[in-house]
C-alpha cells in the first residue's frame, strides 16, 4: 500500500512571519493519516524544522547540487539540507529545467546524491504545451523518466511528480483522462525498470491543484498525491487539499 502524499513547494516565497502558517497547518492536522511535506526556501528550513517539533510533518529542499561539498557558491548540498532538517527534496522541476538548463542526466546524478544523504527524492517531469498539442506527451515523459531517475532509486526513496508545464500556476489543468493515461504509462514504465519496488513509488500529480479539484484528481488511479505550488503557502488552501487526499 502506497502511503499517500501531499507535499507543498513554496518555491522562491516565504519569511520567517510566514511560519505562522506552517503553525496553524500542524494544529490542523495533528495527527495526518497521509504524509505531509513542505519544501520551504532554505532560509527557513531550520526555522520550520525546530518549529515542528515532535508533529509528523516533513520537510524538504527545492534542491540540491550532486556534489557533497566544494567550489559551488550559492548552491546548497543533499548532507547540507539534512543536517537542516529535511527528509525530501525537488528535483528537476521544470522551472529548474527551463531557467537552468537542468539536464536529464544532472537530475539523475542529483537523486543519486540525495540517496546517499538519505533524502527523499521528489522527481519532476511534464511536457510543454507544445508538445502535449503534437501528441508527443507520453514519449516526452517516458524518456525524462527513464533518464531522470537514478538506477539507486527504490520505493521507500523515490517520488515521481508528473506537473504538465503548461498547467504550473496557469489555473489549466489536463482532464481527468490525460492525467489518468500519464500516470499509466508512468507506472507501467516503473514497473517494468524496477519490479516491484517500482510499482510501490508514489506518483503525484502538479500543476493547478487547488480545493476546487483536489478531490476528483486524487478519485483518479496510481494518484498518490500532489506536488501543490501557491496553494500550499495558506494553511486554509493547503488544508483543503490534505482533507481532500485524506479523504480518498
Amino acid at each position: 500500500m502506497r502511503r499517500k502524499l501531499a507535499a507543498g513547494n513554496w518555491k522562491m516565497n516565504g519569511l520567517p512571519a510566514d511560519l505562522a502558517e506552517v503553525s496553524a497547518l500542524m494544529a490542523a492536522h495533528a495527527a495526518p493519516a497521509i504524509d505531509i511535506l513542505i519544501c520551504p526556501p532554505a532560509t527557513l528550513l531550520a526555522p520550520m524544522a525546530s518549529l515542528r517539533g515532535p508533529h509528523a510533518l516533513r520537510l524538504g529542499g527545492q534542491d540540491c547540487h550532486a556534489a557533497s561539498a566544494g567550489a559551488h557558491t550559492g548552491d546548497i548540498s543533499a548532507p547540507m539540507l539534512r543536517a537542516a532538517g529535511a527528509d525530501y527534496v525537488i528535483l528537476g522541476h521544470s522551472e529548474r529545467r527551463a531557467a537552468y538548463g537542468e539536464t536529464d542526466a544532472a537530475i539523475a546524478a542529483k537523486a543519486m546524491a540525495a540517496h546517499s544523504a538519505g533524502l527523499i527524492a521528489v522527481i519532476c517531469l511534464g511536457e510543454t504545451l507544445d508538445q502535449r498539442e503534437a501528441g508527443q506527451t507520453l514519449p516526452i515523459v517516458a524518456a525524462q523518466l527513464a533518464a531522470s531517475v537514478a538506477q539507486s532509486a527504490t520505493a521507500q526513496n523515490t517520488v515521481i511528480a508528473y506537473e504538465p508545464i503548461w498547467a504550473i500556476g496557469t489555473g489549466r489543468v489536463p482532464t481527468l483522462a490525460q492525467i489518468t493515461e500519464v500516470h499509466a504509462k508512468l507506472r507501467a514504465d516503473l514497473t517494468q525498470r524496477f519490479g516491484a519496488q517500482g510499482a510501490g513509488m508514489r506518483l503525484l500529480y502538479g500543476g493547478s491543484v487547488k480545493p476546487s479539484n483536489a478531490a476528483e484528481i486524487f478519485a483518479l488511479p496510481d494518484v498518490d498525491g500532489a506536488l501543490v505550488g501557491g496553494a500550499s503557502l495558506k494553511a486554509a488552501d493547503f488544508g483543503a487539499i490534505i482533507s481532500a487526499l485524506s479523504a480518498a
